[in-house]
């Protein structure tokens, strides 16, 4: 699929629109209910140059090879399991879609995790010393692309999503609720929730991924937190982290940031948040 210049234009203007509603939900309640600091964020230029950055590449490069695993997937599915999803009920095809995606999601974080190699693009969101609402945009496009392949491969595999635009819907809208509320979840926001905190990621569950020191590598969910009970990620208490942040250094250039991963490696690093 092409993408004229101006239908670029077109997202750039609708990012723009939806950033200054962002802006405008997000910085009063930060004030109000965030952590209170007496300096500007150093990050905020960066960060609005990474909102932009990270809405649109990741689209144009994930058109061709979601193309690919599409067709790939007609070969090597069998038929059979196809057949039985497409004839599930609408509303549980959805459900499951919902499921299988933030599970792939999951496995795709934890791996940038546990993976020197993806760790290297990985940390330039953890390199955020700040937690903001602007922080979630804060990603290397590889890094996004890789996890987002993660999450919506399976579902191109079983038939719950087509390359044609029939079946683009249901990908765009994981993507779509996945980015809404990670801008809540990484917000400058002091509230809990009580037992909703089973039931969904809320800031204070997302502020431990990002710990500096204490408990690190834990809660990579980023809507469903049962998966990091599952599967042993899971650390929320009753106090927030007392610093985020990482100990991989990050250039100080927006240019360096996003060719460092690229660059053979110096020395192994180890892998943390």
């Amino acid at each position: 699929m092409n993408v004229t210049f101006a239908e670029f234009a077109m997202t750039a203007l609708r990012l723009g629109i939806w950033l200054a509603l962002l802006t405008a939900l997000f910085v009063p309640l930060e004030r109000w209910f965030g952590v209170r600091h007496e300096q500007p964020n150093p990050e905020l230029r960066h960060n609005l140059a990474y909102y932009f950055i990270s809405s649109l590449v990741p689209v144009l490069v994930l058109t061709v090879p979601m193309a690919l695993l599409a067709s790939a997937a007609h070969y090597l599915v069998p038929a059979a399991l196809k057949t039985a999803v497409a004839e599930l009920p609408q509303a549980l095809r959805i459900g499951l879609a919902f499921v299988i995606a933030e599970t792939g999601f999951y496995w795709g974080h934890r791996l940038s995790h546990e993976i020197p190699w993806l760790w290297r693009f990985h940390a330039l969101h953890h390199s955020t010393e700040r937690m903001h609402f602007l922080a979630n945009t804060r990603s290397h496009p590889v890094d996004m692309v890789i996890t987002r392949l993660f999450g919506l491969v399976p579902l191109y595999a079983i038939g719950l999503a087509s390359p044609g635009m029939a079946g683009s819907g249901t990908p765009a809208l994981l993507i779509a609720l996945g980015i809404v509320w990670g801008f809540f979840i990484h917000a400058n926001l002091r509230w809990r929730f009580g037992p909703l905190e089973w039931l969904v990621t809320t800031p204070a569950f997302h502020h431990w991924h990002h710990s500096r020191h204490d408990h690190i590598n834990r809660n990579y969910a980023s809507t469903l937190p049962f998966l990091d009970r599952l599967f042993g990620s899971h650390y929320l208490p009753k106090h927030w982290p007392a610093e985020v942040g990482t100990d991989t250094p990050c250039p100080p250039t927006l240019s360096g940031q996003l060719l460092e991963p690229m660059r053979p490696a110096r020395k192994a690093a180890p892998v943390a948040d």
